[in-house]
């Protein structure tokens, strides 16, 4: 199981960033796939996931409104659509992967990609 992320980059507050998350390994289908990030001397936290069922997606409240997590099993990748950038979006993002339901991802994905940083300021 390998997982890739990428993405990041430098924006302004407002702007909008689009991750994704390519899979390789193993076939999407049958995991839930989440993002986590960290920012500087924080715990790294969960952010978004979306199911291995029926794509349902779940977001943490400060997020909520302002992200999207999609997946193209086709392409075997997810993505996280960041718009309305605050500068306390800005961390490493990590995704990962547990062939599970969400609500055990959350708790302790089993496979991590690398970090991606994205940068919020002006």
């Amino acid at each position: 199981v390998q997982l890739q992320a990428s993405g990041g980059g430098l924006v302004q507050p407002g702007g909008s960033l689009r991750l994704s998350c390519a899979a390789s390994g193993f076939n999407l289908d049958y995991y839930a796939i989440g993002w986590f990030r960290q920012a500087p001397g924080k715990e790294r936290k969960w952010v978004s996931c979306i199911s291995n069922r029926d794509g349902s997606p779940d977001y943490a409240d400060s997020v909520k409104g302002r992200f999207t997590i999609a997946r193209d099993n086709a392409e075997n990748t997810v993505y996280l659509q960041m718009n309305s950038l605050k500068p306390e979006d800005t961390a490493v993002y990590y995704c990962a992967a547990r062939r599970s339901l969400c609500n055990v991802l959350r708790l302790r994905p089993d496979d991590w990609g690398q970090g991606t940083q994205v940068t919020v300021s002006s």
